[in-house]
């Protein structure tokens, strides 16, 4: 897995997967996929592209936010899915989570 590094063609790149991985996610939550495995690739994916972009902070609440879903994700099987409630607080925190990183690009 290659480093999204803070400058350059990567970073460009680790940019565009976070926003579009935010975006997909917030869609198919709104279309009512709420299966851990219709979320649980791309939320993993997320992280991992979080992970590799060294302008990001360690601490970055956003990641702690997706971190947070990852596990919560972990604990259920395939075919289990999200709430009602779990749903609303998911869109919320991957919407401030997006609005953080955005934030974090100047």
């Amino acid at each position: 897995n290659a480093e999204y590094g803070s400058s350059g063609i990567n970073a460009e790149y680790g940019i565009a997967d976070v926003i579009s991985l935010y975006i997909t996610l917030c869609d198919k939550l709104q279309m009512d996929m709420t299966a851990k495995d219709e979320l649980y690739t791309d939320l993993k994916c997320l992280a991992d592209v979080l992970d590799r972009m060294s302008s990001i902070p360690p601490d970055f609440e956003g990641k702690t936010k997706i971190y947070h879903w990852v596990a919560e994700l972990d604990k259920l099987s395939a075919a289990d899915t999200l709430d009602e409630e779990q749903v609303r607080q998911m869109v919320f925190d991957l919407e401030s989570s997006r609005e953080a990183f955005v934030r974090t690009l100047g």
